[in-house]
């Protein structure tokens, strides 16, 4: 019996680490989720509940829950990146330029890719091995990879003449009605629950954000894993700027204005502590679903964006105050 509840204190916490225990977190985000559906379909239910809106509102999260996922993990590890939405940017301008766009499809997703891949190598190089702060590091990257993608567009939108990209966003490439950027996002959502619950790589994650100390004492190379960090949040722009490219149908130098800031809030009502340590991909998804469903019902109701940042603060707040009493109650 003593035996049994010296084991309790300690596997308890790394099962909320991998995001088994944050049910009660999730749940309220559902319900959050449950209620703006509910306001939408009461406001305007015409529009807010057609298929071809529900499908919009899925295909707009993929683009930045893409985004969110990796930042997930950076934030897990105790790390952040602001850079996320101006290498997104640049990837989706370099994968768009005239000489890109000779090459095809394969040429267009194989630039987007390799560019955000390069972004967060430049990241994790810098925070990992240059031992920059993660906020100083990827605060460069941003105004790097922002004035990049401005000389390369020279300030103009890059039209993408690609049908076989361009095709992927109609309604004839939907699969059993959906659309196929929203199966990318599964697929990457799949792919990050499994890696950060199930792999040796998600429990080092949790152990640096936890006690980065600890985890090198426990043998983990904590600067290898943190590189390994920031290429995976590279990765995820890499693939989010490709989805963004089918789903406007061009490279702008302005592509992933604000999405750093969206991305973490995201992760941050969705569980993921700031200060490292626990993450989850759920709950992530979650909080992407409910801003961009917030959006879209704003959109719908005509409502200015400045009433609309209001209340997306407030949600932020609430969830996260909502988020704490919760984890005090699975505490106690």
């Amino acid at each position: 019996m003593s035996l049994s509840t010296a084991k309790s204190p300690v596997r308890e916490p790394g099962r909320r680490a991998l995001g088994f225990a944050p049910d009660v977190r999730n749940l309220s985000l559902l319900g959050v989720l449950a209620a703006l559906i509910a306001v939408g379909g009461l406001t305007r239910p015409a529009e807010f509940l057609a298929t071809s809106n529900l499908q919009l509102v899925l295909t707009q999260a993929s683009v930045i829950g893409v985004v969110t996922v990796g930042m997930t993990f950076v934030i897990t590890s105790g790390g952040i990146d602001l850079s996320v939405g101006a290498i997104v940017a640049l990837a989706s301008v370099w994968a768009t330029t005239v000489a890109t766009q000779e090459y095809g499809f394969a040429g267009i997703l194989f630039t987007a890719v390799v560019v955000g891949l390069g972004c967060g190598l430049v990241n994790g190089l810098l925070v990992a091995y240059g031992r920059l702060v993660p906020f100083i590091a990827t605060l460069a990257m941003l105004a790097s990879a922002r004035g990049l993608a401005l000389q390369i567009t020279d300030g103009r939108t890059q039209i993408v003449t690609v049908q076989s990209v361009l095709d992927l966003g109609v309604p004839d490439a939907y699969v059993l009605g959906i659309p196929p950027l929203v199966l990318v996002f599964a697929a990457v959502t799949v792919v990050g629950w499994l890696l950060l619950n199930r792999t040796t790589f998600g429990r080092r994650t949790v152990a640096v954000g936890g006690n980065a100390e600890a985890a090198r004492l426990a043998g983990i190379d904590v600067r290898r894993q943190r590189l390994y960090l920031y290429l995976l949040s590279g990765l995820c722009c890499g693939i989010a700027a490709f989805l963004l490219i089918v789903l406007s149908g061009s490279g702008q130098n302005t592509n992933g204005n604000l999405y750093e800031l969206d991305a973490i809030a995201a992760a941050i009502i969705g569980g993921t502590l700031l200060s490292g340590g626990r993450g989850t991909i759920v709950g992530s998804v979650l909080g992407v679903l409910v801003f961009t469903t917030i959006t879209n019902i704003f959109a719908l109701n005509n409502l200015q964006s400045d009433v609309q940042q209001i209340a997306k603060g407030a949600i932020i707040v609430a969830a996260v105050l909502v988020q704490r009493r919760t984890a005090r109650d699975a505490d106690a």
